[in-house]
């Protein structure tokens, strides 16, 4: 692989997936795991959603709307509990970034989780993830609990005031509940299926309360915004899509696999990064003939 190749990657999200036992809360900290969420209990709630609303971060769960504005719908004179859903029923066949990022670096999520949850005033976060998956429920589990002990998660947390309680909860494997308003009928203990709306998940969403609604990758970028800052993040991508996003690579390539890129990135300097086509029976890499951008619910593309 070339080095031109890899220097298009940005590993942030996945910096620290290679280190040793990188799920676990010690190996996260010695990382610069949880200063993010140190600096965002000394910072206003309404400074976090500007400074996310800024660094122009969008839903990596697939429909890309702002971030930041999404957690401005939130009425905040609406007397009922606020609620967090971290949407990780990843369920899109050929879509294989979430889990990953959930086994390799769960504290990621949950310090994101944190961090989101205080800058909307919510005191009670769910991430429901897939009933399949009954390793990575673990693992995230195994990893809210370290938070727990660690004075992370709970009553006055480091001293701010904030309570905040987090559940991780499986889902029954329904593919639906990945629609958003459909997993919050299977979090509320009904059959999976899509609400009418409006009213909008923000203004009645979970338990008829004020709800938002992130992926996990969204959620996850949220601490490298609040410690690097919006410009920083800014900095990456396009015009209109800005900062990094986490690509799975599957099929015919050398090196499948997860690679961290700024958005706006093309295929063909993707499949660089991955080590070029797979090679033929001949010992030729292969022609790419054609590809799907985001699983079996996108149109086929050819080379051009």
């Amino acid at each position: 692989m070339s080095n031109t190749a890899t220097d298009t990657l940005t590993p942030v999200l996945t910096a620290n997936w290679g280190a040793e036992r990188s799920w676990t809360l010690e190996s996260y900290e010695q990382h610069g795991g949880y200063q993010a969420l140190k600096k965002a209990l000394g910072m206003a709630p309404d400074d976090i959603i500007s400074a996310v609303k800024d660094s122009g971060l969008r839903g990596r769960g697939g429909a890309g709307f702002p971030t930041g504005m999404k957690w401005s719908f939130i009425p905040q004179d609406n007397p009922k509990p606020k609620y967090l859903v971290v949407n990780a029923d990843e369920s899109e066949p050929g879509t294989c970034k979430d889990i990953p990022l959930m086994m390799a670096s769960p504290h990621t999520l949950v310090e994101g989780v944190i961090i989101s949850s205080f800058a909307i005033r919510a005191n009670k976060a769910f991430i429901y993830i897939r009933g399949e998956v009954l390793h990575v429920i673990r693992r995230v589990q195994a990893a809210v609990a370290e938070a727990y002990a660690a004075g992370h998660l709970g009553r006055d947390i480091h001293g701010s005031g904030f309570d905040l309680d987090i559940v991780v909860h499986a889902g029954a494997g329904a593919y639906i509940c990945g629609e958003e308003t459909a997993l919050l009928e299977g979090l509320e203990g009904r059959r999976g299926q899509p609400r009418l709306r409006p009213p909008f998940p923000a203004v009645a969403g979970l338990y008829a309360s004020p709800t938002v609604i992130n992926n996990v990758e969204s959620i996850a970028s949220v601490p490298s915004i609040i410690a690097n800052g919006a410009e920083w993040f800014s900095s990456m991508g396009t015009e209109k899509s800005k900062g990094y996003g986490i690509f799975s690579l599957s099929g015919h390539v050398t090196s499948p696999g997860q690679y961290e890129a700024p958005l706006g990135i093309t295929l063909r300097q993707l499949i660089d990064v991955a080590g070029g086509m797979r090679p033929g029976p001949d010992g030729q890499p292969a022609r790419l003939k054609f590809w799907t951008p985001g699983g079996s619910s996108t149109p086929l593309l050819t080379e051009e």
